[in-house]
């Protein structure tokens, strides 16, 4: 049974990467944070207690921040691939938390690949890495972007992770560490979290339909994005880490679309007119914007074998139909008189 770790298991990715790598035979070891409020609600139906024999998640509390930390989990969970999808990834937030952002994005890549380093020169174990990296990277350089591309990143974002791909490129080449670099262009699912416009557009719609909601406020709705599924991402991920050689590569579905085409599609699905519902608010658009982003994924297909499965258009109809059963639920609790936010008897 090979073992793996997972930074950011807790995020979208990591939970389709986990349920991906156990539905191989993994035992998959996950780095969370301590929060006040439980931040597992993506992995919860993967979980089984540890004492149960058939259990093959197992969880750990770490941050990138605390190299001591990822060190000791590394030499407990004894790895033998590393999936690093930890970060602060919100592009817009990022300029309001640059030095947090690049801490966690750059700093914390560099502390894992330190932690490694040693772990490999002292334990003799061969451990392989996937980086996360992000299509952010490529930011103004013309569409169609591929791995031979110029990065020119727009955000602090951005910055912190094609930081993040040379120092893992640096340690490949003075080390011989199997570092593979993914460059993923944007991919969405029903877990993707609420504050990325996809899923704000297919969350408001739902609840536009059964009128918990009217007005959807967005910013830059021309800005195009090459829009994928991630559970199709996260099996180039683990394809990249079973190659001979390690590598970088673009994962991307070749098309490009707009936010407004995404918007058209996700409410014409539920017979909706996008306009009498949706205003645009300044505050949402980027101090430095992404215009127009599309990946070339030749590179992925002829040496891995890889390519996507999911259109764009089932990618869309994915997302609302779980989103508009989500507010059906939430409709049913409401009709039955509880407000979000209330304090439950005995609570």
């Amino acid at each position: 049974m090979k073992t793996a770790l997972i930074t950011g298991i807790t995020g979208q990715d990591g939970a389709y990467l986990a349920q991906f790598l156990i539905g191989k035979g993994y035992a998959v070891h996950g780095i969370i944070r301590r929060a006040s409020t439980f931040n597992t609600g993506r992995i919860e139906r993967l979980y089984r207690d540890p004492h149960d024999p058939a259990a093959r998640l197992f969880l750990h509390y770490g941050d990138l921040t605390d190299g001591t930390g990822l060190r000791r989990i590394v030499e407990a969970v004894k790895p033998d691939e590393v999936y690093n999808l930890g970060a602060q990834s919100h592009v817009r937030v990022s300029f309001d938390q640059p030095e947090y952002t690049a801490d966690v994005v750059y700093t914390g890549t560099l502390r894992l690949l330190e932690v490694l380093r040693d772990y490999i020169q002292i334990g003799g174990r061969p451990v392989r890495m996937y980086q996360a990296g992000s299509s952010e990277m490529y930011g103004s350089s013309a569409p169609p972007q591929n791995e031979d591309t110029p990065f020119h990143p727009r955000s602090p974002y951005a910055v912190s992770k094609v930081a993040a791909h040379w120092i893992a490129v640096n340690y490949r080449d003075a080390y011989g560490m199997f570092v593979a670099n993914g460059i993923l262009f944007n991919h969405e699912s029903p877990l993707r979290g609420e504050t990325f416009v996809t899923r704000k557009i297919t969350r408001a719609a739902g609840r536009i339909k059964l009128g918990l909601q009217d007005k959807l406020f967005l910013g830059n709705l021309d800005a195009r994005r090459d829009w994928g599924f991630a559970g199709d991402y996260v099996e180039a991920m683990w394809t990249m880490l079973q190659h001979d050689k390690p590598g970088d590569f673009a994962i991307a579905t070749g098309e490009s679309h707009s936010v407004r085409d995404f918007l058209e599609a996700a409410f014409a699905r539920l017979d909706l007119d996008w306009k009498k519902h949706v205003a645009i608010d300044p505050r949402y658009f980027r101090p430095t914007e992404v215009d127009a982003l599309q990946g070339d994924p030749s590179r992925a297909r002829s040496v891995l074998g890889w390519t996507r499965k999911t259109s764009f258009a089932a990618l869309v109809a994915m997302m609302v139909e779980s989103d508009v059963e989500l507010a059906r639920e939430e409709k049913t609790l409401r009709d039955a008189g509880h407000r979000p936010g209330e304090r439950t008897a005995g609570i």
